[in-house]
């Protein structure tokens, strides 16, 4: 083991550990936004929205991260009226490619732990939501979905740290992320075992930074339950 070289490189890959956070963060808060009114439109009385929703959800559950990312990055500038469109821009950088798909990819799968979320909230608060006279959207805003909220954070939590590995498909559009900070200085220094080594380590700590955070919120969005106790 040569931790000379691990020790050289290391400013390096924490370079992309910071651009692997970011790509990660913001495709959480984006995907955040688009979960909630899909989640809305996945449990709605009318088909006309239920439908859409579910094929969002479908399509994005149902295809690996990879071929997501290829079409989007690679896919879409064969389209002349792409190329043409005002988007181009921001299409043709792999930056904002990764988090366009991020963003899908986790809304998608928050979505649909949130609408497994908003069905688990016990029938007896709705009914009694409805029997004070509350309207539909204050019933969700005040108890349906502070409850589905609770409901959905272990599953979430798990969403998040899937979301973290999946990052590391990022570097195959060229974008020098973690992993793809590790393959440029594995291309130099013809040392994969130091390198991705020392990436994995860091992948592990920021899972475990993140782990014990999440349970310190958990608690707290759960401390009524242990006061009751």
């Amino acid at each position: 083991m040569n931790f000379e070289v691990i020790i050289d490189n290391l400013p390096r890959l924490l370079e992309g550990t910071l651009l692997t956070i970011e790509l990660v963060a913001l495709g959480l808060v984006v995907g955040g936004l688009i979960a909630l009114p899909t989640a809305l439109a996945r449990v709605s009385e009318h088909w006309w929205l239920r439908v859409p929703a579910y094929l969002y959800i479908f399509f994005f559950r149902g295809t690996p991260l990879l071929v997501q990312i290829f079409l989007v990055y690679y896919g879409l500038g064969q389209f002349d009226w792409v190329r043409e469109g005002p988007l181009w821009p921001v299409l043709r950088q792999a930056y904002w490619c990764a988090i366009i798909v991020f963003s899908l990819n986790t809304g998608a799968y928050t979505a649909e732990i949130l609408r497994g979320a908003i069905e688990a909230v016990p029938r007896g608060a709705v009914e009694a939501s409805r029997a004070l006279g509350m309207s539909t959207a204050l019933a969700y805003r005040r108890i349906i979905l502070p409850q589905a909220f609770r409901i959905a954070m272990p599953a979430y939590g798990n969403e998040v740290i899937l979301m973290l590995k999946g990052s590391a498909l990022a570097s195959t559009i060229t974008l020098l992320d973690l992993t793809g900070m590790a393959r440029t200085i594995i291309a130099r220094t013809y040392m994969p075992v130091e390198i991705f080594l020392t990436a994995g380590v860091i992948y592990l700590l920021l899972t475990l930074v993140f782990t014990r955070a999440y349970r310190l919120l958990e608690a707290r969005a759960h401390r009524h339950l242990a006061d009751a106790r």
